[in-house]
């Protein structure tokens, strides 16, 4: 086999592949083969049939099962002989094939990029000054107090705002009078997501007690099937609970933990808010020591991570949206720029953590992928095994390496960093 790599950029790569005419011959032959097994041609059993009529009959799929076959091998071979290591998949632009004579292919593909870095180490950044209000500890102990609440069925009164409320909820077309499937929900009534006649019209009800109003939809209301139409709605309560939270005082403290009085759950919370800003803060020291790296380097940053990267940064933030907010095209070209640009910056940071972690020989033994995986299990309340199998399952190990590396690698660069 013949080869020939081209440079178009530090990234991107050209190869011209000649694939003898032997093996060409040898795979077209047994493809007509398989070709005549499989497939019924009247006068002749199975296998029997005349090669050139199976040919002249099947040659556009005996041709694109050839190519198929060897091109994708080929391409492998030759990558695995030249020691490199495509990002993505090759794109194929050029293809050559005769019977009897060699198959000749064209394919462009894009590597991780060679570069040298510039000074690393002390890099001069800005102390990140780290304190704990007592009102950030209050709105813990808030947010732990909501999520220890109690859901109790409510007696002798209706739907009032922060009740949890089940309802069966009928529709009609009013143009077509076409009925809707009555839906069975949970809502929280008065929730600002929800629609505000909803929310209006649930205030009082008892279960049992039914209501109706109109809904008249935007013709760009997210649901296709509700949009610019006007709905006659008929609610009916089934059942109400309402949020009853325990109070903060030493019990809830002895109830979340070992801990002997209010004081010493607050003292936690501190310190938990402290480690998770000294993170934070780490964290945007070393975005700030990595922007100093790469304000000094050209790198070419291969499209297939970038566009791999744009898209699981869109898809976050659309998923991050608030279920009943109508994208206008504005916002939505707004968010494809900005994940973009954050795409790019990423995929810098990665490459530039990387090459240091190769540089400074900082590797992830063994044993700090398990502590990890115990650190997982417990902040997450689970089994180990469980989240060992669910790791091992998904093949996320490599995954985990990889971010450990990374951690290591960001610490390293904060300690010989110059902090003023």
């Amino acid at each position: 086999m013949k080869s020939e790599i081209k440079i178009l950029s530090d990234c991107k790569r050209e190869i011209e592949l000649e694939i003898e005419t032997e093996e060409v011959t040898k795979e077209l032959e047994k493809i007509v083969a398989q070709f005549s097994i499989r497939t019924k041609i009247p006068g002749f059993r199975p296998g029997k049939a005349p090669k050139n009529l199976i040919k002249q009959k099947f040659y556009p799929e005996i041709k694109e099962s050839l190519i198929n076959s060897l091109v994708p091998k080929a391409l492998n071979s030759e990558f695995k002989a030249q020691n490199l290591n495509p990002v993505g998949m090759p794109v194929v632009n050029d293809i050559y094939f005769k019977e009897g004579e060699p198959l000749r292919i064209k394919a462009q593909f894009e590597i991780l990029p060679g570069f040298k870095l510039p000074e690393y180490k002390k890099i001069k950044v800005k102390e990140q000054q780290i304190s704990v209000s007592e009102q950030e500890v209050n709105q813990s102990l808030e947010e732990l107090q909501s999520r220890s609440a109690e859901y109790t069925p409510v007696e002798g009164r209706g739907v009032a705002d922060g009740d949890f409320v089940v309802i069966e909820l009928k529709g009609r077309d009013t143009k077509t009078n076409k009925l809707h499937p009555t839906e069975k929900v949970v809502v929280l009534s008065g929730h600002p997501e929800n629609e505000e006649a909803l929310n209006q019209n649930l205030i009082g009800l008892k279960p049992g007690e039914e209501s109706n109003f109109i809904l008249t939809y935007d013709k760009n209301h997210q649901n296709p099937k509700l949009a610019a139409k006007k709905i006659d709605y008929n609610l009916k309560v089934t059942s109400i609970k309402e949020k009853k939270l325990p109070k903060i005082n030493n019990e809830f403290a002895k109830d979340h933990g070992e801990f002997e009085s209010l004081k010493d759950l607050k003292k936690e919370i501190r310190n938990e808010i402290k480690v998770s800003k000294d993170k934070a803060a780490k964290m945007e020291m070393a975005e700030e020591i990595v922007k100093k790296i790469y304000a000094n380097l050209n790198i070419c940053l291969p499209e297939t991570l970038i566009e791999q990267e744009y898209m699981a940064i869109l898809k976050r933030h659309i998923a991050a949206l608030p279920q009943q907010k109508e994208l206008i095209k504005e916002d939505f070209e707004k968010l494809k720029n900005e994940a973009k640009i954050k795409a790019e910056q990423n995929i810098k940071n990665h490459l530039i953590l990387k090459k240091i972690a190769e540089e400074e020989n900082i590797d992830v033994p063994e044993d700090e992928i398990d502590e990890e995986l115990k650190a997982i299990a417990k902040a997450n309340n689970v089994p180990l095994a469980q989240v060992v199998e669910s790791v091992n399952k998904e093949g996320k190990r490599e995954d985990l390496r990889n971010n450990l590396l990374l951690k290591k690698t960001v610490d390293f660069l904060v300690e010989n960093a110059i902090i003023e």
